[in-house]
């Protein structure tokens, strides 16, 4: 095992963060996270070495992927007989999309039932002393409402008895000097706000993006605290479930790390509040199946998540990808690969389904959402490079698998839909040979079975229905969820509205995502841009130049098939509905005032709109308090007091080489030639004004400048 180094003083000895002179970052605790390598399995001492599941474990497993490979298998066999005994290419092709697809979707219904048969994970009673950080990177973020929910958490921290030993550390790999300034006054008051310590560390390289801060922290301050729980600028973790998941972490010295399901709460707009009723109404049966057959091989999703410190450190130092990006370079979908690392060397990664008061906020617009998914298919599409990794689990890799196929299945789709329409065309335009052979005595008939064909259809519904019917059913014996939801029949209502729209969404983030495919596989990469939280409603020009070629195809097919043959229009109307109607849908499912209408009708409840939790009413207060009046560089120059405590956010002053100091050393002359503080900005280029913020002297000679 990684020696671990010595504890510093208790938490609660440390000085109370509401003094003015308290620095930004605690002393540092640095802990060592040797980078690893993909071509060599975990060092011995790096973990406690995996051991066999259990019965259970095992049986869910045969039931999920057993079930779903018995289901392709029986769909590949009856759509062979759909085609009689002589195929030719083209339908040798589609039996193969058919036989992908149809198995892919039958595994979303064999782990739901797998889910049926899923462990509840038990707290422990007795006291816990483990040390935790509650870390939020951020970047480009709101930092009134990233400092609400904080400030929100700290409250709860503090009802949950974990003052002493819970901590908050916000980390910034912001690049805007606005950005920057707004975040160090919003943690001023976050800190004059919070009953735990409060601490912020901006970087001034953002190498390794998200992994590469949280890689940094890990190695400074990493050894004064034996749990770190990880958030996202717009997720939140209730302080009992913190709790809760601390004592579990510490009863069993083997548990590396402990994923939330985390509910979406916020949504305005009607997609967000689609996904949002899907993630709470469905959410917990697919929760409860990915427990069930993961057991001790489960997987991260970056956030909402408790991680051992000691465990994170030893097995998650990530090393670039040879290569270039998009599959070369800093690996975006990092959370899948560090699981992977943590339960290669032997801890245990679990999904505990029972955990509640874990929150985050969901993409307001279809066009939001495509923005996440490509940066998201990238990094699952960087998984392939390392499937072949030595020593990792089979179950990891199968997480790995999952989400490639995740984004890979929309092209998958697509070239099915093709090769079918191609066949109607081909038995359409040629004439067929009933007498192949010279001596030939009986006819040749093409076989084409439409009834075999219409049941793989009808089994193909029964499986992506039947988990939401499930899960319907569930809510109905839940009273919590019942009633939140607005009753039986208000839940019935909402879960046909959810098929229906997601019917027409389907086809559209279909092609989106083949888009996104073939822009990665021709070398494009997806850079790194702030993420959208709280989008507007696009305009008709918007949503018409996005959603032009989805219009266009939906129209070609359509008049294509209603020429040539119209029986198909039956089979494919509803995606050719997705398409036609996608500027339509991506509008007006961007607009609150219809979010705000389906509310009202009872359409898409939750029990978290119905009855705002805590912590959730809490935060929007504490972020319209902190939010107020956010300085700007014009209050930072008259201001004495906002100047004041910015500078005493920053870290302390380490000499640099000149060729480090260069936007500083020319910030400095600019601001000397300057007549008055806004002559001086409007001399300096982001860099400049980056590096005028990070040093106390430049400020205060720009401060002194007339306004």
């Amino acid at each position: 095992m990684t020696p671990h180094p010595p504890a510093p003083a208790p938490l609660s000895a440390q000085p109370p963060v509401s003094q003015p002179l308290c620095p930004p970052t605690p002393p540092e605790a640095p802990l060592a996270m040797p980078q690893q390598a993909f071509d060599r399995p975990a060092p011995r001492d790096s973990g406690p070495g995996r051991r066999w599941p259990g019965l259970r474990v095992w049986l869910a497993r045969l039931i999920a992927f057993g079930g779903a490979l018995a289901i392709a298998c029986i769909g590949a066999w009856q759509m062979s007989l759909v085609f009689g005994e002589t195929m030719t290419p083209l339908q040798v092709v589609l039996l193969g999309l058919f036989t992908l697809t149809f198995g892919w979707v039958g595994f979303s219904f064999t782990s739901v039932l797998a889910g049926l048969i899923a462990s509840r994970p038990l707290t422990p009673d007795g006291p816990t002393t483990a040390r935790i950080a509650v870390v939020m990177p951020v970047y480009h973020e709101n930092p009134a409402e990233t400092s609400g929910l904080l400030a929100a958490l700290a409250q709860e921290l503090a009802t949950a008895g974990l003052t002493d030993r819970a901590e908050i550390f916000v980390l910034s790999d912001s690049r805007r000097p606005e950005s920057w300034l707004a975040e160090t006054a919003a943690i001023t008051r976050l800190r004059a706000l919070s009953p735990v310590p409060v601490w912020y560390r901006r970087r001034e390289s953002n190498a390794g993006r998200k992994a590469g801060n949280v890689a940094e922290f890990v190695r400074r301050w990493g050894g004064r605290y034996d749990q770190m729980v990880v958030l996202d600028a717009d997720s939140i973790i209730g302080g009992q479930t913190i709790a809760a998941m601390s004592a579990r972490m510490q009863a069993d010295p083997e548990l590396g790390l402990i994923q939330t399901m985390p509910m979406l709460v916020g949504g305005q707009t009607i997609f967000a509040r689609l996904i949002q009723f899907a993630g709470r109404i469905y959410g917990a049966a697919v929760a409860r199946g990915v427990s069930a057959w993961s057991g001790d091989d489960g997987n991260y999703w970056g956030h909402n998540a408790m991680i051992r410190m000691q465990a994170f450190a030893a097995c998650c130092g990530l090393p670039d990808l040879p290569g270039r990006p998009p599959f070369g370079g800093t690996i975006l979908s990092h959370d899948f690969v560090e699981a992977a690392l943590m339960r290669r060397a032997g801890w245990k990664v679990r999904l505990d389904h029972d955990l509640r008061a874990s929150f985050e906020g969901s993409p307001p617009t279809l066009l939001d959402m495509a923005v996440r998914e490509r940066r998201w298919a990238q990094g699952n599409l960087q998984h392939a490079r390392l499937l072949l990794a030595r020593g990792l689990s089979p179950v990891s890799r199968v997480h790995f698998v999952i989400g490639i196929l995740g984004f890979v299945m929309s092209p998958l789709w697509l070239a099915m839909i093709l090769v079918g329409l191609a066949l109607a065309v081909h038995v359409l335009l040629s004439r067929p040979e009933y007498f192949p052979q010279t001596y030939q005595l009986f006819p040749s008939w093409p076989v084409f079975d439409p009834t075999r064909m219409l049941w793989l259809f009808v089994a193909a519904m029964v499986f992506l229905l039947t988990p939401k019917l499930i899960a319907v059913i569930a809510a109905m014996f839940r009273p919590t969820l019942r009633d939140g939801a607005g009753g039986a029949w208000r839940i019935i209502r909402s879960a046909l509205f959810e098929i229906l729209l997601s019917t027409l969404i389907a086809p559209v983030q279909m092609l989106i995502q083949t888009r996104q495919i073939f822009d990665i596989l021709r070398g494009r990469d997806s850079g790194w841009e702030a993420q959208v939280r709280a989008g507007a409603m696009p305009g008709w020009r918007v949503v018409l130049r996005h959603h032009a070629a989805h219009v266009g195809l939906g129209l070609g097919t359509l008049v294509v098939l209603g020429v040539f043959s119209p029986g198909q229009l039956i089979w494919l109307s509803p995606i050719l509905a997705g398409l036609i109607l996608s500027p339509l849908t991506s509008r007006w499912s961007a607009s609150p005032v219809i979010g705000r209408w389906a509310r009202r009708r009872g359409l898409l409840l939750t029990p978290e709109e119905r009855n705002t939790p805590p912590i959730m009413a809490s935060a929007n207060q504490l972020a319209f308090q902190i939010g107020q009046r956010l300085p700007d560089f014009a209050a930072l120059g008259a201001d004495p007091q906002v100047l004041a405590d910015h500078i005493a956010m920053l870290p302390p002053h380490t000499p640099r080489p000149a060729a480090e100091r260069l936007p500083e050393i020319s910030a400095g002359a600019k601001i000397a030639a300057a007549t008055s503080r806004g002559q001086a900005l409007s001399f300096l280029s982001t860099d400049e004004k980056a590096a005028l913020l990070g040093q106390p002297a430049l400020l205060q000679h720009w401060a002194d400048l007339p306004a």
